[in-house]
């Protein structure tokens, strides 16, 4: 019986059927590598869920950045309602890893913001693995960081079953165990609290609360609660409890890390009094015996990640446990899934440039004192122990790189895009005005009003962040709804701003690099490419050809390219582009298609990861907002009164949702800052 149940409205079309076909045959032939060189708006996911519904494999599909993994995630879902697809993405809101500058001796510290939300999802895709075979994980580079074993995270599940045997302390105890913390207020994932003679968790894996009733020694019966209208939904016979933390070490492990610990240690100071480095080996044993203290009193210190080599009993240089350890093996330890890697010339560079980067900045910690060598086993996988965890591949991209196309044993071609439409026009304008010719800028805001007027949308794309920022404020100031996006901007934040703007809260996007691989943006007409003509990664070949393509689902696409000089990169994105053109009409004119622009529902795909503080937040916003733009002053001068009144009666939830309705009013947010201070003697 099939696993995977794809439901889709409508049958493969143009080029997708022979691309399936092929793709196919080449899994059951035992292909390694393939490649699926797809054009924008070709329908390549929809492709590749017919290839895993046929497959019926847990399958990982990997992307290059956290807003495509979510788009993607939400295209999943829709093909496959019945199905397990999850999300999972790094976790940190912010994130500044510990470094030491040594030439102006600065130690930066650690410093991270942990989105709950995203840290429930990851949990819901492991959990999702460990439990069922029906499961597809959209996730970002973050799959090949260091994650906990799965054998001690699913060994020490807790098991609680209707009129099994088991007393209300007790349980209490066996979920503390698992790392569930208690509480007397709300309760959040990972978190239960003790009411009469029963007792109420919310797991980290889902938003439900689980109410266990006890009758005696013995459980009465199992509730499955809203959390916010607490109204029952389930009454299931039994549950499964996981753990609240992916890293999970039993009490014997942990006293056999620590001894571990303390003999590298006294190792790597006998290495520095040999080099006669007093300082760096005073500043070692400090840091480490400080965390030793924390370990054995409290389970945990800040930055015990580093120390994960010897919790997971793994030797040096050993490789740690990733996301696609938690996939499954067959009995003979190959593995028993299919990967998928989208946009592949972008993710498959990706993954080989992570470890060099992490080790670099380790061995600087290592160097100078501030961490154990163990430290660098703490880290991401190199490409080949990648390649060495996945099984058969496939590339998807409208650009494939020298790797994909150096390994694949086919490479499958998807030109014809089903709805008929064709590459959009494209048009090489000067960026210097001369005459009456104002210039690039002058040049794209007329165009651009043009496309507003009828409803289109809007993208430009700049060389850089400060440049996307600029543009975006300097067209709000002409009247024109605006705004940028790049990597600089939240997660959840980039998901609601392309929400925004296919819905038309605003008319134009202006970004840098996001705005080019793999976007489903069908609403845009026009794409500006600022600077077309400045050779290098932004402007090369592949690049033009990614950001033409946001153009591609749309029957009035067009892109403007502004250039003074006509680069190699220029002429060969616009051949391949006229090539493609040429492809899809003489498709047309044989089968009598008339292109269509492509219609696609609006989803909030930012949503499953919002907190219930956030959603509360944008309600208010909704109610809120007329009032502000009447008066900005007077009305924020009131919710800040509001703010200090509810911390005088101690509801400190309520003072927080005012507090952060204000920071997304006035478009500001809490200032974060790194702790640098100088490495002096000790410290």
């Amino acid at each position: 019986m099939a696993n995977f149940k794809l439901h889709t409205p409508f049958p493969p079309a143009g080029d997708q059927p022979q691309a399936i076909e092929k793709l196919e045959e080449g899994l059951k032939r035992g292909m390694r590598h393939q490649t699926l060189f797809g054009v924008t708006g070709s329908g390549k996911t929809f492709t590749v869920a017919n290839v895993i519904a046929r497959n019926d494999k847990p399958t990982l599909v990997l992307a290059h950045n956290k807003t495509l993994a979510a788009q993607l995630a939400q295209e999943y879902r829709e093909f496959f309602p019945e199905n397990a697809v999850h999300y999972f993405v790094s976790y940190y809101d912010y994130y500044q890893p510990e470094a030491y500058i040594a030439h102006s001796d600065t130690y930066i510290e650690k410093e991270a913001m942990i989105n709950a939300e995203i840290d429930r999802l990851r949990h819901a895709a492991t959990q999702a693995l460990l439990t069922r075979k029906d499961v597809i994980i959209v996730a970002s580079v973050s799959a090949i960081y260091g994650l906990g074993s799965p054998e001690e995270y699913e060994k020490v599940h807790v098991k609680i079953a209707k009129g099994g045997a088991e007393d209300r302390a007790g349980l209490i105890r066996k979920l503390i165990g698992i790392y569930f913390e208690r509480t007397n207020a709300d309760l959040n994932p990972g978190q239960l609290r003790a009411i009469g003679n029963s007792l109420e968790f919310m797991p980290v894996n889902e938003r439900v609360i689980y109410r266990i009733a006890f009758e005696g020694d013995a459980i009465a019966h199992i509730d499955r609660l809203d959390p916010v209208s607490r109204a029952k939904i389930a009454e299931p016979k039994s549950i499964f409890v996981f753990p609240a933390k992916h890293f999970v070490t039993s009490e014997d492990e942990r006293a056999r890390a620590i001894e571990e610990i303390k003999l590298e240690l006294d190792e790597q100071l006998a290495k520095f009094k040999r080099e006669e480095k007093s300082l760096e080996a005073e500043r070692l044993k400090r840091r480490t015996l400080h965390d030793l203290a924390l370990i054995r009193e409290l389970g945990y210190t800040s930055g015990i990640e580093n120390y994960s080599r010897h919790f997971d009993g793994r030797r040096a240089g050993q490789p740690p446990y990733t996301l696609l350890s938690y996939f499954p093996h067959k009995k003979d330890g190959s593995v028993d899934f299919l990967t998928i890697i989208d946009e592949s010339h972008v993710t498959v560079p990706q993954l080989g440039g992570m470890y060099a980067g992490d080790k670099s900045r380790k061995d600087v910690l290592v160097e100078y004192g501030f961490r154990l060598p163990s430290a660098r086993d703490n880290r991401p996988l190199r490409f080949e122990e990648f390649e060495e965890r996945v099984g058969q591949v496939i590339y998807t991209s409208a650009t494939p790189g020298p790797y994909e196309r150096e390994h694949s044993e086919q490479i499958v071609e998807q030109i014809i895009r089903p709805t008929g439409l064709i590459d959009p026009d494209l048009t090489v304008r000067a960026v210097s005005g001369t005459g009456d010719y104002k210039g690039q800028i002058a040049d794209f805001i007329n165009e651009a009003e043009t496309v507003i007027k009828r409803g289109g949308r809007v993208l430009a794309t700049t060389l850089t962040k400060q440049m996307a920022e600029d543009l975006s404020t300097f067209l709000r100031e002409r009247g024109m709804k605006a705004e940028y996006l790049h990597s600089d901007v939240k997660t959840i934040d980039r998901i609601d701003i392309l929400t925004n703007f296919r819905k038309g809260v605003f008319d134009i996007l202006v970004g840098v690099n996001l705005l080019r691989e793999g976007l489903d943006l069908p609403e845009v007409e026009l794409v500006g490419i600022l600077d077309a003509d400045k050779e290098g990664f932004l402007r090369s070949e592949t690049s033009l050809i990614q950001t033409i393509g946001r153009a591609a689902r749309n029957v009035l696409g067009r892109v403007i390219l502004y250039a003074d000089v006509m680069t190699g990169s220029l002429e060969r994105a616009i051949g391949e582009t006229n090539r493609r053109q040429t492809r899809q009409l003489a498709y047309n004119e044989t089968h009598g298609i008339t292109p269509t622009t492509i219609k696609k529902q609006i989803h909030d795909i930012a949503d499953s990861m919002r907190t219930e503080h956030q959603r509360t937040i944008d309600e208010l916003l909704v109610l809120d907002t007329l009032a502000y733009k009447d008066d900005p002053a007077a009305f924020i001068k009131q919710k800040r009164v509001d703010m200090a009144d509810a911390v005088e009666q101690l509801d400190f939830e309520t003072a927080a949702l005012i507090r952060d309705e204000i920071y997304k009013l006035e478009g500001s947010e809490p200032r974060k800052k790194s702790r640098k201070r100088k490495a002096l003697s000790g410290s």
